[in-house]
């Protein structure tokens, strides 16, 4: 796929601070659009996460907290050769009711997925959106650039799970696309062991699937003595054991890719575990606007100076307004991982930078986590809002 020209909105903030968190905040959002540049110093520049809000203590605007809309943006300044130009310089954000809990009413929605049919993530999309057009995308990268095309409306892909852990890649891409979490669903996955029709188990002598689907099923695999080649999807492994007819080759995949492709289910349920969850994250080019009326939870990426206790310090903006984290990533900063030692010695081991995604369980409506975001950007280098989305706690 071709390389875009890269532009990007970007937010000026202005902060006007507090000298309490008890009393109103208020963060104003002025907008221009400016060409990118990379950074000379090659440090990454400073990512700020822009949060309008009106906080009335009176009884009336406590009745109408619910209702109000926040401003919710995330300004976008990067070195960041992907980054694609956006079709509408001001993207308008979309309702929590048209989150990733809601199934749309009207035309049909164009939903991105890494795979081919019966993958689990077009699984993930359905369950999200009913009616959707579930469009399959050959890689990851492939399904952020569609959706950042307009090609779709949204994308659903994985981030991490239960067994396997965190899916890197998608992490990386979050920071270096210009998209928005708007949602999350969470999916139970079930392994099975596919062949084509008149093959029986004992014909085996090989099997294909994902990495991870492999790993998640090392111990049946190894019980019944199978090589193991990893393929780029599950759904893919199945594709190729059925098109190519192979006799002594099964495929680990879902039931759904087995009725898809015509394949026979050897065995169900062949994953080391029954709790094998994977959580998808719903993308889109608007944010949501943030409510208070449900579970939210909120997703941040921000960078830090090294010295001790700093990481302490970042995580206790949190911890002081009794603020759940859910989940911590770091991944060393692209384009500069190593820093020199402070003092200039060459002899003494550079270290990494990093970033860091953190997960918590807060609307950006509320007023606590504005404030924890606005203490996070007093001393972290970097600070970006991923999204603030509702929380998903339903499984399938």
């Amino acid at each position: 796929m071709a390389t875009f020209l890269i532009k990007s909105l970007v937010s000026q903030t202005t902060v006007k601070h507090s000298p309490s968190d008890h009393t109103s905040s208020r963060i104003e959002i002025k907008s221009a659009l400016i060409p990118m540049k990379r950074c000379r110093s090659g440090k990454i520049p400073v990512l700020a996460a822009s949060i309008r809000s009106e906080n009335d203590h009176s009884t009336e605007a406590q009745k109408k907290k619910n209702g109000n809309a926040i401003n919710l943006q995330s300004s976008l300044l990067l070195d960041a050769e992907y980054d694609v130009a956006s079709k509408d310089a001001h993207p308008r954000p979309l309702s929590s009711t048209h989150s990733s809990n809601s199934v749309s009413n009207g035309p049909r929605l164009r939903v991105a997925y890494q795979g081919v049919r019966g993958a689990y993530s077009e699984s993930a999309a359905q369950k999200v959106y009913p009616n959707c057009e579930a469009v399959p995308c050959e890689q990851f990268d492939t399904a952020f650039e569609t959706v950042e095309r307009w090609l779709v409306d949204r994308a659903v892909l994985p981030i991490e799970n239960s067994l396997g852990g965190s899916i890197h890649r998608n992490y990386d891409l979050l920071l270096r696309h210009r998209l928005h979490i708007v949602g999350e669903v969470k999916y139970a996955v079930r392994h099975c062991l596919l062949a084509n029709h008149g093959v029986k188990v004992e014909d085996l002598k090989r099997v294909l699937s994902h990495p991870q689907a492999l790993a998640q099923c090392e111990n049946t695999l190894t019980k019944l003595g199978l090589v193991r080649e990893a393929v780029d999807d599950t759904a893919g492994a199945a594709k190729h054991v059925a098109l190519q007819k192979l006799e002594d080759t099964g495929a680990v995949a879902s039931s759904a890719a087995a009725s898809i492709y015509g394949l026979n289910i050897l065995a169900e349920d062949i994953q080391d575990d029954s709790d094998n969850v994977t959580r998808f994250l719903i993308l889109a080019r608007e944010p949501i606007i943030p409510g208070t009326d449900r579970p939210f939870k909120t997703s941040i990426v921000f960078s830090l100076e090294e010295g001790p206790g700093v990481l302490f310090k970042a995580l206790a903006v949190f911890a002081l307004r009794q603020i759940n984290l859910t989940k911590i990533e770091s991944r060393p900063l692209r384009k500069q991982p190593l820093r020199a030692s402070d003092d200039g010695n060459s002899g003494l081991p550079k270290y990494f930078d990093y970033l860091f995604y953190v997960d918590f369980e807060a609307s950006m409506a509320d007023e606590n986590a504005q404030n924890a975001c606005r203490h996070l950007k007093e001393f972290a280098t970097f600070l970006r809002v991923l999204g603030s989305y509702p929380v998903h706690t339903s499984m399938m």
